[in-house]
């Protein structure tokens, strides 16, 4: 009998060890993800970053809004978000503007959906200024308010610093992940939308570990 439970507790053993192995093995540089050299500065040292290059204008961006936004309601607390909107052509500069201004606001949460739907659904191109500021102002932002965050300086520099990330992170495509500025993730390599997360969640658990 105790040679039984013995027998099973180290089956168990074995098993669990190459469990182990396997998740380890699942996702793989260059195959899976990139590696980021030099990486990217976080913004909250001390947590584990999961950054999101996105653009209102990507349909992909778009669906992969509500994949990310279930993930982020049960984020551990070690882990923080951040938004990076992608800037590859004049007009994406407006856009990212218009992220950094609600973010300034305190109404991301209202207006990251209402953009996303302007541009999606509505097919709206919120190509110019103005179009933004109308955008704002129609869900209750003040004119005054949005100009003032829209033309600042700390807007201006954000969208900057996001540039530079997308860029040293060699970012060619949206949806893209980003965790702790050291490992890059796209649909293409990942597999879909729904395996960026795994891959994420998966180097995430990699950077807790080696900080242990």
């Amino acid at each position: 009998m105790i040679k039984q439970i013995l027998l099973t507790l180290s089956l168990l053993t074995i098993g669990l060890a190459n469990a182990i192995a396997d998740s380890a093995e699942a996702y793989v540089s260059g195959t899976h993800y990139d590696v980021i050299n030099p990486p990217i500065r976080v913004v909250e040292p001390g947590k584990i970053e999961l950054a999101e290059f996105f653009w209102y204008g990507c349909g992909h961006c778009y669906t992969f809004e509500a994949v990310i936004g279930q993930w982020k309601k049960t984020m551990p607390d070690d882990v923080s978000f951040r938004g990076i909107p992608a800037v590859w052509r004049g007009v994406m500069e407006l856009h990212a503007k218009a992220y950094y201004t609600a973010q300034v606001l305190g109404v991301l949460d209202t207006m990251n959906p209402v953009i996303f739907r302007a541009m999606n659904e509505e097919r709206k191109p919120l190509g110019t200024d103005a179009d933004i500021e109308a955008l704002f102002v129609a869900n209750g932002v003040s004119r005054e308010d949005f100009n003032k965050a829209y033309n600042s300086f700390g807007v201006n520099s954000q969208v900057s610093q996001g540039v530079a990330a997308a860029k040293g992170a060699r970012v060619t495509g949206t949806p893209s992940l980003m965790v702790n500025g050291k490992y890059l993730i796209s649909a293409g390599k990942a597999g879909d939308q729904a395996d960026m997360l795994k891959v994420a969640e998966y180097l995430i658990e990699q950077e807790r570990l080696s900080a242990n």
